[in-house]
């Protein structure tokens, strides 16, 4: 299987050699004037239904897409069309190391931010050491339900935590005292009466979501006919 370019389309599915086999993933472009940014969107548990077209995955993505983002969503070994078996948080490491080092290789000009929900904020957290994004977002990062002691807390770069206060899957005090302990606790972000998944609130998380990265972002670069034409509602 040979590596892919990066597309230049509003959307493009794409494989991926990885250490498993092959990596399932969808590019797509910034929806808003273009900034040089490609955000990685790692999705919730697979044992559970969880792949890249969950539902607060596809909002985080459109939402970093209105700031200026291209972003990737990727299935993790064993999910959908990416081959492999699951692997405890361990091999999905290593899957979204081969989609970061894709996305530096392909696009050299632009900074590389990582998102993840609930079991993809623990892989992303695992590996943003090693992989040092310019800007991390943990959606319910499942602290209580998989091993954070392991993890090296982010710092020299912003970090977002968005949390739902009435989270039945993730236990929000259990996020709330796992961020109490790190040295440099993130931006957290609350929110109010909502559940694990957001139902009824995904628009009030793509606007936590925009607000919470506008002061991060980058300068904006040429842009395209397509983001001239594209609306920025928020």
């Amino acid at each position: 299987m040979s590596t892919p370019a990066f597309p230049s389309d509003a959307s493009t599915a794409l494989s991926l050699p990885g250490p498993a086999g092959a990596i399932e993933m969808i590019v797509e472009a910034a929806e808003a004037t273009p900034r040089p940014i490609v955000a990685i969107v790692c999705h919730p548990l697979p044992t559970e239904g969880g792949t890249m077209h969950n539902k607060v995955v596809t909002m985080t993505a459109r939402a970093l897409r209105e700031c200026g983002a291209a972003t990737v969503r990727f299935n993790f070994r064993g999910t959908g069309a990416s081959q492999g078996e699951f692997d405890q948080g361990e091999g999905e490491g290593d899957d979204l190391r081969a989609v970061a080092a894709w996305v530096r290789a392909t696009r050299p000009d632009a900074q590389l931010w990582l998102a993840g929900f609930s079991f993809g904020a623990y892989v992303s957290l695992r590996m943003a050491d090693e992989l040092q994004p310019k800007l991390l977002i943990s959606i319910a990062p499942p602290a209580g339900r998989w091993d954070f002691d392991r993890i090296a807390p982010p710092s020299g770069y912003p970090w977002i935590v968005i949390q739902g206060e009435a989270d039945e899957i993730v236990d929000p005090q259990a996020v709330y005292a796992w961020l109490d302990g790190l040295r440099q606790p993130p931006e957290l972000v609350r929110m109010p009466d909502t559940s694990h998944f957001f139902h009824r609130r995904l628009i009030d998380l793509r606007g936590a979501i925009k607000h919470s990265v506008r002061p991060h972002l980058p300068p904006e670069t040429a842009a395209s006919p397509a983001a001239d034409s594209a609306a920025d509602p928020a």
